[in-house]
């Protein structure tokens, strides 16, 4: 799927570990803090290809749904999952997301996040999608409101995020309400 700006979203694939590997790498102070703590192990092409195969392995037992982001030259440049898939009573899913920090505020995750609402709702048949962000991540929380995500509330002590617990804002998107956002 087209994003725009040549950037392209597509499914996670086996082959992804060496290019998640480098994404992260070249990403680290970016993410750092908005992510849990990373071991050095973490950033390296044996260590990403382990995480792509546990991935791969939740979306077959149809646990997550897994995307990048991927420019002209194949470079990975960001991530959209799907996680803790829930069926029974709750059909709903968390969302998380990043994007390589020399293409953020152009639009692109906003395309990413609208499109797998789309994907959960018409492919995976969620009702809805839930994400969290820090009280401090502006730019995350306009991508959500923006893509018809609308606020729930605060989740003191929510996730450990760079070795502390941290506060968070929860949201959630009902998939049925295609008009909330862009689907």
């Amino acid at each position: 799927m087209d994003l725009g700006d040549g950037i392209r979203l597509r499914p996670l694939l086996a082959g992804d570990g060496e290019e998640l590997a480098a994404a992260y790498s070249r990403n680290r102070a970016h993410l750092e803090p908005w992510e849990p703590l990373r071991s050095e192990e973490f950033f390296t092409v044996a260590r990403q290809r382990q995480l792509v195969a546990e991935a791969l392995r939740a979306v077959e037992d149809g646990r997550s749904a897994a995307s990048v982001l991927e420019d002209g030259e194949h470079r990975i440049v960001g991530r959209v999952n799907l996680s803790d898939i829930v069926r029974g009573a709750f059909w709903s899913a968390h969302l998380g997301y990043w994007i390589d920090h020399g293409l953020a505020g152009r639009g692109l995750m906003r395309r990413a996040v609208d499109t797998v609402c789309a994907i959960a709702r018409d492919d995976v048949g969620l009702h809805r999608v839930q994400a969290a962000t820090l009280l401090r991540n502006e730019a995350s929380q306009r991508v959500l409101r923006a893509t018809g995500f609308t606020e729930i509330g605060p989740a003191p002590r929510y996730l450990r995020i760079a070795g502390e617990w941290q506060d968070h804002v929860l949201f959630q998107r009902i998939l049925e309400d295609a008009a909330e956002g862009g689907s």
